[in-house]
């Protein structure tokens, strides 16, 4: 799988950009602020529809314009051509050339796993952006996660309206909660199935990286223990007092340890860091394993921030997706990108909102 031609117009510090790229490593090169993040944020965008950074679509509108457009043509088994359109009062999506009317249809056609210092979060944040992690990997690989993670957000949206309201509808809530437990539990089945499949791989990218030291373990946590129906129904106490649905799969959490210490509470700020880049190396793993060919990868700057040792770690999975003629997109300065890298890579010079290849040294 990778990205052949991107097109950017008025996406952040791009008023016009038309790039074709080859499968392979490419590294872009620049100062800070002059576009190169922009680059790897819009190729997330054409795989997830989300900024890695956590914003939202008015924040990488141009300045003074009205919209964004994003286009691209990946390949993997079959050639697909996305286009991706942002302007407050409209919003386009299209897969060679018709309108995605569901998700469904949209995800896992182009695939991607970003590496950024936003990772961290994944360790020291809340649990909601650890669940999001186990979500978009199941997006990515099972069809029918999607269309359940939705009817779980409407489902509970509705329920929480409810129990904001000063009198209750018993017969509307009970419907809401019905539909909650029905879609709740297979959302539980399917994060609880993936954790063994996932964390061996988290375990041995840990130890990669951080050079055999402290076991990794990754818990999963759901918020029900037993009967989600009986649970719910014995929370209602504390329902009316919070006004909100207090249990289910919205408040699963998942535990990363270090030996039996929580890695956010006691690991050191090296650890931490290690911890993030190993689930991200497990999810590109878990993906390549299971779909037969690997993601295109999207590191921002992170392996400037490591150390020789931990950049060797992570090394064989750069080297597993070049050797399958899969695709890296590296961000760095001139002066810290890793020279342990193949020589066969193509180098881009990024500069105020231009993208321009330079030749191979000599």
């Amino acid at each position: 799988m990778h990205l052949a031609h991107l097109r950017l117009r008025e996406f952040r510090n791009y008023a016009r950009l038309d790039a074709d790229f080859s499968p392979g490593f490419h590294v872009l090169l620049g100062n800070n602020a002059q576009g190169k993040t922009n680059i790897l944020e819009a190729i997330y965008l054409l795989a997830t529809l989300r900024s890695f950074r956590g914003v939202g679509g008015a924040q990488m509108i141009r300045h003074g314009e009205k919209g964004y457009f994003i286009g691209a043509n990946v390949v993997a088994a079959d050639k697909h051509e996305i286009k991706l359109y942002w302007a407050s009062r409209e919003r386009k999506v299209t897969l060679d050339g018709q309108p995605v009317r569901k998700l469904t249809d949209f995800f896992g056609v182009f695939r991607a796993v970003v590496f950024c210092t936003e990772d961290l979060q994944l360790v020291k944040g809340t649990s909601r952006i650890r669940r999001r992690f186990l979500d978009l990997i199941l997006a990515q690989t099972q069809p029918g996660y999607l269309p359940l993670l939705q009817r779980y957000a409407s489902a509970l949206r509705s329920r929480n309206s409810l129990l904001k309201r000063r009198i209750i509808d018993e017969a509307a809530l009970e419907s809401f909660s019905h539909e909650l437990v029905a879609v709740g539990v297979r959302l539980i089945e399917a994060r609880r199935a993936l954790l063994p499949r996932l964390s061996p791989l988290a375990r041995l990218a840990y130890r990669r990286v951080a050079n055999d030291a402290e076991e990794l373990r990754l818990e999963y946590q759901p918020s029900v223990q037993a009967d989600f129906a009986l649970e719910l129904a014995r929370s209602r106490d504390r329902e009316r007092a919070a006004r909100c649905t207090v249990v289910g799969p919205h408040r699963d959490d998942l535990a990363l340890l270090l030996g039996d210490r929580s890695a956010a509470q006691f690991g050191s700020e090296g650890q931490k860091r290690t911890l993030a880049i190993a689930l991200k190396m497990s999810q590109a793993e878990y993906l390549t394993g299971l779909l037969g060919s690997p993601p295109v990868l999207l590191i921002d700057d992170v392996m400037g921030e490591l150390d020789a040792q931990r950049r060797a770690g992570l090394m064989p999975l750069l080297e597993r997706a070049h050797h399958a003629s899969g695709q890296v997109f590296m961000t760095c300065t001139g002066e810290n990108w890793p020279r342990e890298l193949s020589r066969q890579l193509q180098r881009w010079q990024v500069n105020a909102g231009t993208v321009v290849p330079l030749k191979a040294p000599a």
